[in-house]
């Protein structure tokens, strides 16, 4: 089934760089309001950032008003609003577990509320990178909110099994030493647990962060060295390609070591394999 990307919101000028690059040879991208738009897309994705909600964060919540970054979700809700008589048939919104934890549900169960008001039925499902082919643990809440009484069947989302690491990961040999870890704060919590850590990566690498030079870290023994992940390994651990990755590194420059913005597009991103499953589900369904 053709399918068409009509437009995004972006605050990140990084971002929309590596997005443009990424998607250059199928639409001209150019900058304009999102002031009255006249827009009609069947399915409309969100995701609130997680700082806010997250267990690793402050948890400084997610009420309207409260200019949270989490409390963007509620700018959804007016998106939606403010398209009049047409309704996106399909909203999507990812987050992290706890957003339907005890100190976050409060602002969860009124979303779902403010959803069934504009028409639709919603249910959600935590699901981990892992069982889509990633060796990841990426653990996230997909809420489905759907129109005209139709429920998103979960359970019919195709899994495959995790692949091997190493199909991921880079030639040790090949990978400069800029990404050897010398920080005595990581060296010295090689092994712990706890907030101040570094785990050795094994069969699988954990949640992939905006930054990767920072306890809590994860790295890889090279036997002679311990390495931290390059930004291409990243975005590989979250279902991109190559392809994907070459463009948008050609418009991000280095800051210092690294290219710091691909490590957080990286960690912003929601696995691509899981969408693509998803999708499949509602297009065949």
């Amino acid at each position: 089934m053709p399918v068409k990307s009509i437009d995004y919101v972006e605050i990140d000028e990084a971002a929309v760089r590596s997005y443009n690059a990424m998607f250059a040879e199928e639409l001209a991208y150019k900058p304009s309001s999102v002031v009255g738009w006249n827009l009609k897309p069947d399915i409309l994705i969100h995701g609130s950032p997680c700082q806010d909600i997250s267990v690793a964060g402050h948890q400084k919540g997610a009420d309207e008003g409260s200019e949270t970054r989490s409390s963007l979700m509620w700018e959804t809700i007016k998106i939606i609003q403010s398209m009049g008589v047409w309704r996106p048939r399909i909203v999507i919104w990812e987050n992290v577990k706890a957003v339907t934890g005890k100190k976050m549900i409060k602002n969860y169960l009124r979303y779902i509320s403010e959803m069934d008001n504009l028409g639709y039925t919603s249910n959600n499902e935590t699901l981990d990178a892992r069982d889509f082919g990633l060796p990841q643990a990426r653990k996230r809440c997909f809420t489905v909110s759907m129109l005209n009484n139709q429920l998103f069947m979960f359970s019919k989302m195709e899994k495959q099994p995790m692949k091997d690491i190493h199909e991921f990961l880079e030639d040790n040999d090949m990978v400069p030493k800029e990404y050897t870890v010398t920080q005595p704060s990581v060296l010295s919590v090689i092994g712990m647990t706890g907030i101040k850590r570094a785990t050795v990566i094994k069969d699988y690498a954990y949640t992939i962060t905006c930054r990767q030079d920072r306890t809590p870290a994860q790295i890889i023994d090279c036997g002679n060295r311990y390495r931290y992940l390059t930004e291409k390994e990243c975005w590989r651990l979250q279902g991109y390609t190559d392809s994907d990755f070459k463009s948008a590194m050609k418009v991000q420059a280095k800051n210092g070591r690294y290219r710091m913005a691909l490590y957080k597009q990286a960690g912003n991103s929601i696995p691509v394999p899981i969408f693509e499953s998803m999708f499949r589900t509602m297009l065949e369904g």
